[in-house]
């Protein structure tokens, strides 16, 4: 198996007793948005997962918009939703994959491997057939180890040593306009890191009637043909969860890399770090 499963494939095993579905939806915009989508209808036997509340901590001056929470909390908020060290765990969203990709990376980066991501999502799984419904049924609490990946992760301080090392590609995952400094919706700052290369996250995707999925390897490998040159390869995005796709996208290709977690929002929360526009 890759890092994503399709809707046969989980439709096939959703009764698997070591199965655990995740459903990821939310919308930056809309905080409520993915308990709504959540109780309106979910695949069945899925649990929620708050991206904004559970896999992102409390803003302070450094750290970004959406700070990783303590592994503490990320052990606990995992095992209430009955995830155990032998646990398929499959998330999901609309399909775009922001969501699922941002708890496909922290999963993998406390090292739990049997953790993937739903191509296609919901609007997939029920295309064929899927069973959708209302009911949230009782959860046992799971128990898992943690072992962290500290070789997925850099900080400000290990992007800031590396912006001008010629063997080093850091990859900007927002939307052209926001990379070269024309539009900044969200923060005090525009512009991108110095010397970062434009990579759209949703420019991985194919997009067929309202409906995403990844794009096949083939794809990837000639999207991300660039990065291969490169001893090492660094992603970031605004906040630290667009990121995830991009690395998704690069898990599945082989490319070795780290995830900025704290991304542009924590860089530009040092006021001597520099930003390029262009």
């Amino acid at each position: 198996m890759s890092n994503l499963v399709n809707a046969s494939w989980l439709k096939e095993h959703l009764n698997d007793k070591n199965i655990v579905i995740v459903d990821c939806r939310f919308n930056l915009m809309d905080k409520e948005y993915g308990k709504r989508s959540y109780e309106k209808g979910h695949i069945k036997g899925a649990r929620r997962i708050d991206i904004e509340t559970e896999l992102s901590s409390e803003v302070k001056v450094h750290g970004g918009r959406h700070p990783l929470p303590s592994i503490d909390k990320l052990k606990n908020t995992f095992e209430n939703v009955g995830i155990r060290n032998d646990s398929i765990v499959v998330c999901y969203d609309e399909g775009d994959l922001s969501g699922p990709a941002r708890l496909w990376w922290i999963l993998k980066y406390l090292g739990h491997k049997n953790v993937y991501v739903l191509d296609g999502g919901i609007k997939e799984f029920e295309e064929i057939g899927g069973e959708i419904t209302r009911e949230v049924g009782d959860v046992n609490k799971g128990n898992i180890d943690i072992n962290i990946q500290e070789n997925m992760r850099a900080d400000m301080i290990y992007v800031r040593n590396r912006i001008d090392n010629k063997n080093v590609a850091i990859v900007d995952s927002r939307e052209y306009k926001r990379y070269i400094g024309e539009f900044e919706p969200v923060d005090k700052k525009c512009g991108h890191i110095p010397n970062a290369k434009s990579y759209f996250w949703m420019n991985i995707l194919n997009e067929k009637s309202g409906k995403f999925n990844l794009k096949s390897k083939e794809e990837l490998n000639k999207l991300f043909e660039e990065l291969k040159g490169y001893k090492e390869v660094i992603v970031y995005c605004g906040s630290g969860i667009t990121a995830c796709p991009n690395s998704l996208a690069l898990s599945e290709i082989g490319i070795n890399h780290k995830v900025y977690t704290g991304s542009f929002s924590d860089w530009i929360s040092y006021d001597d770090n520099k930003v390029d526009i262009k």
